[in-house]
């Protein structure tokens, strides 16, 4: 029986060889949230790494081993990752690789379009020192064609034939920052070729590091995956949310419905409400469908239906705050309000697209003396309301005495809830945290 053709590839078959004895090197680009736990992953495993970032100080911090991101420990890393993990600023240091896997952001534009300049940027710099026997992954997340269309073309304007010359996959990033159950490792994989002889490369190299891959049909279905995966949630959250507002006007406690909802075992998933969506997936994913949909046609209604509730809900939460200060005989403009958490989610400190952001920029639109307090977060600003940068506040009772209210944005663990509620005057909860009623707190 002959093997099959992308296994007779010799230039397919030496990489995966070398992915199985972990003698390929491989170049993770972007040494943020995604990148840096793939690159540690990788050297872990076995395999000489090199990380590429733009950001010196980024690149400096790595190869001082430097912690940067609470929850990952350079300075703490095992001796087999210690000695294969580099970084550098260099695209050129990548040139002699087997492998380049992109782990970049990708934003919107201010017109809530897809921003490809980091996937391109990242693309070009590698490309221009690619050769034969080579594989490229793009796991930012996009739309589904990004893989195919657009880091396609740029390898094969160099004269590199896809599936003969260089192997191109997509693999999403499934990162939850902060999770400790849930590591880089166990996390099963998602992998898509463009051709066969892509996806048994791509595959051959991350089955030498993670303990599960599920390999798809195409880079665009995989691409397609990710998306679902973070649009299912984005669906869910404006769903609660909204449920939210209703429950809140007909004076019932939705946390108290949710936990009795999830007693059912089956057929019920549990959903959280909140201030708003943050983070750079869920805030931002579902655009690169509703964008790249409109191509074929379609109106994906549903999906910006959610996106409207949820960032329509810092609007809602300042009108919470307005009411119940209101009902103490004090104006919003002018009142003291320290803000808790301004991460997008908590134990991070990560503020990109954070709902607690926006909740501060609506506070100080309407004049009120804002001041925040984030174990994970030293200072905020400038704000075009309030060009003085703001530096983080410690809680005390003294602190807590001294505002008028206590806005509960993002529920770090750090944050000692108890002695909150013992010297807030006034405590507008938005994450549930206070489960029973008490005249101060007010939930939103």
């Amino acid at each position: 029986m002959n093997p099959p053709d992308h296994i007779a590839n010799p230039l397919a078959a030496s990489l995966i060889a070398k992915f199985a004895n972990r003698s390929a090197s491989i170049a993770v680009v972007g040494l943020g949230y995604a990148g840096l736990p793939m690159a540690l992953r990788f050297a872990d495993a076995g395999f000489r790494v090199i990380g590429f970032d733009a950001d010196a100080t980024k690149v400096g911090k790595v190869n001082r081993r430097e912690d940067y991101i609470p929850y990952i420990r350079l300075s703490a890393l095992s001796p087999t990752a210690e000695r294969n993990f580099s970084a550098t600023t260099d695209a050129a240091e990548t040139a002699g690789v087997d492998a380049v896997i992109i782990c970049v952001p990708t934003p919107l534009t201010r017109h809530r379009e897809p921003d490809l300049t980091y996937v391109m940027a990242a693309t070009e710099a590698t490309a221009a020192h690619a050769r034969p026997g080579q594989l490229f992954v793009l796991e930012s997340t996009t739309y589904p064609g990004t893989t195919d269309e657009e880091i396609r073309g740029v390898l094969e304007a160099r004269g590199l034939r896809t599936g003969e010359d260089v192997f191109i996959a997509f693999s999403p990033e499934r990162e939850d920052p902060g999770n400790q159950q849930f590591t880089t490792r166990v996390i099963p994989k998602i992998v898509g070729g463009i051709t066969p002889a892509c996806l048994s490369v791509a595959a051959a190299m991350y089955g030498a590091a993670f303990d599960k891959i599920v390999t798809v049909s195409s880079a665009r279905t995989a691409e397609m995956t990710k998306l679902l995966e973070n649009i299912h949630r984005a669906v869910n959250i404006g769903l609660v949310n909204e449920m939210k507002i209703v429950a809140d006007r007909m004076g019932i406690d939705i946390h108290e419905v949710i936990r009795a909802a999830a007693t059912k075992p089956f057929g019920f998933t549990a959903y959280y409400p909140g201030p708003g969506l943050g983070g750079h997936c869920i805030p931002v994913d579902p655009f690169y469908l509703t964008w790249k949909a409109r191509e074929y046609g379609i109106n994906t209604r549903f999906i910006e239906l959610a996106g409207e509730v949820n960032r329509s809900m810092p609007e809602w939460v300042i009108g919470k705050v307005a009411a119940a200060l209101n009902d103490r005989a004090k104006p919003l403009h002018g009142s003291r309000i320290l803000v808790l958490g301004v991460t997008y989610k908590k134990n991070v400190d990560d503020t990109r697209e954070s709902a607690s952001i926006r909740l501060v920029e609506l506070l100080l639109q309407n004049n009120a003396d804002v001041r925040f307090s984030d174990p994970h977060v030293a200072r905020l600003g400038p704000f075009s309301w309030q060009p003085a940068v703001m530096e983080n506040q410690t809680l005390s009772p003294e602190t807590l005495a001294a505002c008028d209210c206590v806005l509960l944005a993002t529920n770090h663990d750090a944050f000692d809830y108890e002695m909150i509620r013992r010297h807030a005057p006034l405590i507008v909860d938005t994450r549930g945290v206070y489960l029973d009623a008490a005249p101060h707190i007010v939930k939103a």
